[in-house]
């Protein structure tokens, strides 16, 4: 397993990247399609290679996860594009509810912190060791003395527990409504923070 900052492989990943992304948030975007084909194409131009780490595996990507300095964007929603894939009524909805959701500023977090965000694996590299390596990498390679993960589903149970094996420790709880609980099948989200130093 091999793995790149996704602008710096010699190919664009994003197709594969959107393919990865469907399958693993089909499940929060269903209002807007329940195929996986037309979510993955949709997204696929709103992925900022040089916020993306990609791990490689004989040739194909296995899995990705999207970090930034809290300030730049990992992904990037065209309006046009959304309509595109969805229809203009459910596009023109995405454009505006995705974009409140997927680029909203950070708050009160400390200076030099790094955001993990996105985390993806192919079906077929699941339980390999994908997300950990890759993060470990980011870990190594990138300069923030911080990490934060928000917004992980309680229901994550493999990622929680990954996130807790690499060191990140749980630092808020937003628990839903029971109406909102209900539609989405969770209880709450929860955020995480590692200290590197």
């Amino acid at each position: 397993m091999d793995i790149y900052r996704a602008d710096r492989l010699p190919f664009d990943c994003r197709e594969e990247l959107g393919i990865i992304f469907a399958d693993g948030f089909t499940q929060w975007l269903g209002f807007f399609s329940k195929d996986k084909n037309i979510i993955a194409k949709a997204f696929s131009h709103s992925f900022q290679l040089d916020q993306f780490y990609v791990a490689v595996v004989d040739q194909k990507i296995a899995g990705f996860v999207a970090c930034t300095n809290c300030y730049d964007k990992s992904l990037v929603l065209e309006k046009e594009e959304l309509k595109k894939h969805f229809g203009w009524f459910k596009g023109t909805i995405a454009a505006k509810v995705l974009k409140k959701e997927f680029e909203a500023p950070f708050k009160n977090l400390p200076n030099n912190t790094g955001s993990i965000e996105f985390v993806g694996v192919a079906s077929e590299f699941r339980k390999q060791g994908v997300a950990s390596n890759i993060i470990k990498y980011i870990i190594e390679q990138t300069p923030y003395a911080h990490y934060v993960i928000e917004e992980v589903a309680d229901t994550n149970l493999a990622a929680m527990s990954l996130y807790y094996k690499l060191g990140f420790t749980e630092t808020k709880r937003k628990n839903l409504s029971p109406r909102q609980a209900k539609k989405l099948k969770i209880n709450s989200f929860v955020s995480f923070q590692l200290n590197k130093c």
